[in-house]
């Protein structure tokens, strides 16, 4: 079938459906799965919108929009109908209020030009361990009205950028619906990355089901295009729309704090699958970096710090030892150039505790 046509959307009650009902099916089936045929069915792939959602935006996108609505003369001269522009998708709710495709279209590109260049929200508290809990074990895409460069340079900065299988951002698909369809139409988008460079390869995913994919989002527009297509819709409340704005769009639920998220569709919560957490390791053995680039597993910086502290405390027992039992400095210097496993120290960190010596004891720490 053809997602791309519209009358073949209404033809089928499962892609197009009020947001009553569309809510009232999801609240019936258990929080952390769907069912189908009676067999529970985990949520295979979750959609994040950026703004609002993973990042905090309110303030933020706003700055940034005042300047284009100054530039443009677009006459959106509060914070309040800003919001209300995006109630709708952006690009819709432009070309709804400019009535010119070529104006609307002109103002889009000046708003994201600018976001490229200022926009720099921070990370909604919370939220990187909540991805990383979905990486384990679902595919996840950002699907966001913001271009794609200002997605990259936020998950770079925040090291979750291979946490995500795909992006789509407004300056690459426009309408969220299109995004979610091709998860619906095309099994590839199924296939995991588990927060490495690579994707899995030889995975053969079987296609999904519309209740297996899910988009998390702070707006009504994204809700009500979620309902349209069929996936499941949350909501989260600390973004643009309140709780009963959300509910009342169609939304199955609404986090208050981040962590419902994993509790109502990740049934083992932050299972040993998140890609932040490291499996347990048996005692006496050594467990290998699982190559995570989010950089939740390194130890190099741990073991850097632990060699340190050891060279410290052995040179602090070494010069105790050499000072009590009255040992001259020709005698010491015999030894300098030994391995610190054999009790020697390393040659200019004592030379460096003898000068001190000369004014008192040193206090090492």
């Amino acid at each position: 079938m053809d997602l791309r046509q519209p009358h073949r959307l209404r033809g089928n009650p499962g892609l197009l459906r009020d947001a009553a009902a569309h809510r009232v099916e999801f609240r019936t089936r258990d929080a952390g799965s769907c069912w189908r045929g009676g067999i529970a069915m985990s949520v295979r792939a979750v959609l994040f919108d950026l703004d609002g959602t993973l990042v905090q935006t309110r303030e933020a996108s706003w700055r940034v929009f005042a300047k284009t609505n100054a530039a443009l003369a677009l006459g959106i001269n509060t914070q309040a109908e800003f919001f209300r522009l995006l109630e709708d998708n952006m690009f819709h709710g432009l070309q709804k209020h400019c009535g010119d495709d070529r104006r609307a279209n002109e103002a889009a590109q000046h708003f994201l030009e600018l976001l490229q260049r200022e926009y720099n929200p921070d990370l909604v508290p919370g939220m990187a361990d909540v991805i990383r809990a979905f990486a384990g074990s679902c595919s996840l895409a950002v699907i966001s009205s913001n271009s794609v460069a200002t997605i990259r340079r936020i998950l770079d900065r925040e090291n979750l950028t291979h946490c995500f299988s795909h992006v789509f951002g407004g300056d690459v698909e426009q309408d969220k619906r299109a995004c979610v369809r091709r998860f619906l139409s095309d099994r590839s988008y199924m296939v995991n990355r588990n927060c490495s460079p690579a994707y899995r390869e030889g995975h053969e995913p079987e296609a999904p089901s519309a209740d297996q994919i899910a988009l998390i989002t702070d707006t009504v527009g994204d809700i009500r295009h979620a309902v349209e297509c069929g996936i499941r819709a949350i909501g989260v409340a600390w973004g643009m729309h309140a709780e009963q704005q959300l509910l009342a769009a169609g939304a199955e639920f609404v986090a208050v704090w981040p962590q419902e998220l994993v509790a109502h569709l990740l049934p083992g919560g932050f299972a040993s699958s998140s890609c932040s957490i490291a499996p347990a390791a048996e005692a006496g053995s050594i467990t290998p970096c699982s190559g995570c680039s989010c950089g939740c597993q390194d130890n190099d910086v741990a073991d850097a710090a632990a060699e340190r502290r050891r060279r410290r405390m052995a040179a602090t027992a070494m010069l105790d030892q050499r000072v009590s039992c009255g040992i001259d400095r020709p005698r010491e210097e015999e030894n300098v150039g030994a391995p610190v496993g054999s009790g020697a120290v390393d040659k200019i960190l004592l030379a460096s505790l003898r000068r001190l010596q000369g004014g008192g004891r040193p206090a090492l720490r």
